[in-house]
């Protein structure tokens, strides 16, 4: 009975051991994955790309246009600083100051690296450009120490707000993306993180800067410049993509290189990112994508909103389904069976058009009755003034008949007496 007891003691212990650990997601590497947006009814064909996983995904709406294992998971490498760059910007001031500690730079020497020193002070605008731009991994432990007190409680900000936007397949375990079985995230992941940071003005123009130099600091005489080695950013290189707006890059042994990227032609703003490919390849594949998606994809404008649909799509193509929601209105719009976005009005939108159509139509109706009013004001203008006319028409010829009148009375009494005149004689 004791040694029974003793094993149901050992057995929830080790229930609540299992049930307090993470539940690791499996990375497979070399897997290979076939594109599963060519499956999709009318969709426009994408080639094959070099990269393990990859997805293409609209800006502003967050339409997937292509799809290539996007929700397996792999190591991202550098391209974690996304997110640290992201929570730093909303949990920071730019203008904060930085100062750098032991365990900040604990791991400095495990990947590229700006040479800080403890105690050394930057901006917290300084330690941006030096992770986006240089990929510097101590700055960004440091601001991840900085922003939250501590590296691990910085990690589980990353992961709460990878929630947040929906990630779904994500776990990140350190602020710079240093190799750690424990740390992962997905294409589609990874791209739904980058559209988050593109609507901070500051972080676009973080990934945007092809220069910026660290002035001399307080235990460094030296000016540190960092230049951006985003191929596709850079105009002299030969993988310069016009419209590219940033990103970022990441290479370990066991991720090989990953990509992020973003471009704009015209009304249309695109996301790429590629995962595990060798050098040179996540170029030549983010060129592919944003080639395929700015030729053959465009803004469709419909009722509240935009889509993104393959080029020549009309309207009358989609299909529209309505839902009422809190008094207001969701419509669904779908090509075949996908679904390309969601549009919605709420109840005081629809109360705002409504009360808006209500003033239109009162201001018809009164610029109506002014018309009609000017019309009959027109008309009793002429009629009076035709009246006028007759009546000066009328008075003239009285005046003539009288002017007549007395003329061949006078006439009449000089013949007259002409006549008396001529008796007498």
């Amino acid at each position: 009975m004791k040694n029974r007891k003793k094993l149901m003691v050992i057995w929830a212990l080790v229930v609540c051991f299992l049930m307090g650990q993470p539940v690791w997601a499996e990375v497979n590497n070399d897997e290979k994955y076939s594109i599963a947006s060519n499956e999709i009814s009318g969709w426009p064909q994408g080639a094959d790309v070099y990269s393990e996983t990859a997805v293409l995904m609209d800006a502003d709406t967050g339409l997937v246009l292509y799809d290539k294992g996007k929700d397996e998971p792999r190591y991202p490498a550098s391209i974690t600083k996304v997110m640290t760059a992201l929570l730093a910007l909303e949990n920071s001031s730019l203008d904060e100051q930085v100062t750098f500690t032991a365990t900040g730079l604990e791991r400095m020497y495990e990947g590229t690296n700006i040479n800080m020193q403890v105690g050394e002070v930057l901006t917290m605008e300084q330690c941006l450009y030096a992770v986006m731009i240089k990929s510097a991994n101590e700055v960004a432990a440091q601001v991840a120490e900085h922003v939250a007190g501590s590296q691990e409680a910085f990690v589980d900000m990353m992961n709460a707000k990878a929630q947040e936007l929906g990630c779904t397949n994500t776990h990140f375990n350190n602020p710079s993306g240093l190799p750690d079985e424990n740390h992962w995230t997905t294409a589609n992941d990874m791209a739904l993180i980058f559209r988050e940071a593109l609507k901070n003005e500051e972080f676009v123009k973080i990934i945007g800067t092809l220069s910026y130099t660290i002035d001399p600091t307080n235990l460094n005489p030296e000016a540190r410049t960092l230049t951006s080695h985003h191929a596709l950013l850079v105009p002299t290189a030969p993988e310069h993509y016009d419209g590219c707006i940033g990103g970022k890059t990441g290479v370990t042994e066991i991720s090989k290189n990953t990509l992020v990227t973003a471009a704009q032609r015209e009304d249309l703003c695109l996301i790429a990112v590629v995962m595990r490919a060798d050098p040179g390849q996540v170029c030549a594949d983010t060129t592919a994508l944003f080639d395929y998606g700015f030729s053959q994809f465009e803004k469709l404008e419909v009722e509240n909103g935009q889509l993104v649909v393959p080029k020549g799509t009309t309207e009358e193509d989609l299909t529209v389904t309505e839902a009422e929601v809190d008094g207001g209105i969701v419509r669904s719009y779908a090509l075949g069976d996908h679904t390309l976005g969601v549009t919605s009005v709420s109840a005081e939108e629809i109360e705002q058009q409504e009360e808006e159509v209500r003033q239109q139509e009162e201001e018809k109706i009164q610029q109506a009755q002014e018309d009609e009013q000017a019309v009959q004001q027109a008309q009793e203008d002429e009629m009076t003034n035709h009246y006028r006319m007759i009546i000066l028409v009328m008075g003239i010829i009285i005046i003539v008949l009288i002017v007549v009148a007395v003329i061949r009375a006078i006439y009449n009494s000089v013949k007259r007496r002409k006549r008396r005149n001529g008796k007498k004689r």
